[in-house]
């Protein structure tokens, strides 16, 4: 069992697009490894490969007793409106008002590059469309209004493990 420790706000590793995965070797399933065990530690809802360190486009889930991972995934539907506190293992210790879909459809891969698609509304939308922002670059607290982000960041660089490069 593998707990990977998790890259904080300011590494750049969470601030750039995260590849695809075209191999699945055991590479991938070492990594797919982690992330399963990394979600496994209480109060973790979603681990991206970019929060390990991994630029793969990969992430894990652990929502309502429902664990799992998805490779290569895509976000194909959002709908309704949610507007709740969220947190990110990237800014610990913060969260903040957010706004996401009520629900969300992520359709990607497994490790035998066989078709998943993974669904929910509530807490695993908000989860998959937060797994897929870091597989993208971007942390939550880029997605909230300019006034709510200028305090976020101010928040974040009043903590003692920002991450300054």
């Amino acid at each position: 069992m593998t707990f990977r420790p998790i890259r904080r706000f300011g590494d750049p590793v969470l601030r750039t697009v995260a590849d695809p995965v075209t191999t699945f070797d055991d590479r991938t399933r070492a990594v797919v490894t982690d992330l399963l065990d990394t979600v496994d530690a209480p109060g973790h809802a979603g681990v991206a490969a970019p929060q390990i360190g991994v630029s793969l486009r990969a992430f894990s889930y652990n929502v309502e007793g429902e664990i799992g991972y998805v490779l290569n995934p895509e976000l194909v539907e959002v709908s309704g409106e949610q507007e709740d506190e969220e947190g990110c293992l990237s800014v610990p210790g913060l969260s903040f008002p957010t706004r996401r879909g009520d629900y969300a459809v992520v359709r990607g891969v497994d490790l035998n590059d066989e078709p998943v698609t993974v669904s929910g509304s509530g807490l695993m939308a908000r989860c998959l469309q937060h797994e897929v922002d870091h597989l993208d670059g971007m942390v939550y607290v880029q997605r909230l209004d300019p006034e709510a982000r200028r305090e976020a960041l101010k928040q974040i660089r009043g903590t003692d493990w920002f991450w300054q490069d």
